[in-house]
């Protein structure tokens, strides 16, 4: 068997081989991976082993593309460190929800609820077109992913939070039909960032965690606050891969 692969992810994601003389193609939608060209010609596949070819070839793709294309909050760096930076971020929104703990189970718990706020179980946009009828029945809105996902302990558990799209405001924000899921302002803060690859496991966050409070001290720079941990890549992204990082909130 012969596969040629062929990813121009800016239309579309295909696959093309050719079996007993006849071609064969697969295509994935072009949502999966915006924006990047990539062709490669693999020569005598077994039969058994084209799916898992063509599986591992698109998480890689995935991981790279995941959150490179994703809105995130807007900010500007203040200063550059070798280890971290001071970046100042303007106020956004987030949809938010406490769970229990712990650490490392937080996120699957809250996206449940986060998850399914964003895919459609809210009450619909609030703000009405003016050419709209004047009688509206809302239906339910679905609102883009954004980065990052952040996490912050908290007495009750952890607070997990979404971070919304800038075209929203608290007026426009479809209205969650959970009660347990709250929207709200994040205000403008400045923030100590330090970014490192790798899984999301406790230990590794503790590690980076202590040498930020660490960096900081040694800078002289007054922190006060949880740390926020925050990711930006879905869960099936390779850890090499990812962008994870955590914030502190900097006193100046």
């Amino acid at each position: 068997m012969d596969i040629f692969c062929h990813f121009h992810l800016a239309t579309s994601c295909q696959l093309r081989f050719t079996h007993n003389g006849a071609e064969h193609c697969a295509t994935a939608d072009r949502e999966i991976f915006p924006h990047v060209l990539l062709s490669v010609s693999i020569k005598r596949v077994e039969v058994g082993k084209m799916k898992a070819l063509f599986a591992g070839l698109v998480l890689f793709l995935g991981s790279i593309m995941n959150a490179s294309a994703i809105e995130e909050p807007s900010y500007e760096v203040v200063k550059r460190y070798p280890q971290f930076e001071i970046r100042k971020y303007q106020a956004y929104l987030v949809a938010e929800v406490t769970v229990p703990g712990p650490a490392d189970k937080a996120g699957n718990l809250a996206f449940e609820y986060l998850g399914g706020y964003i895919f459609g179980k809210n009450k619909g946009s609030k703000k009405i077109e003016m050419t709209a009828p004047v009688a509206q029945t809302p239906t339910p809105t679905k609102i883009e992913m954004t980065a990052p996902v952040s996490q912050t302990a908290t007495e009750a558990g952890y607070l997990v939070q979404f971070a919304m799209p800038r075209e929203y405001t608290m007026e426009t924000l479809p209205e969650p039909t959970n009660a347990k899921v709250k929207l709200r302002e994040m205000p403008a803060q400045t923030y100590l960032v330090i970014t490192y690859s790798g899984g999301w496991s406790q230990s590794l966050y503790e590690e980076k965690l202590a040498l930020l409070k660490k960096l900081a001290s040694e800078n002289n720079l007054k922190i006060e606050g949880e740390a926020i941990f925050s990711r930006y890549n879905a869960p099936f992204s390779l850890p090499f891969l990812r962008r994870n990082e955590i914030w502190i909130r900097h006193v100046m």
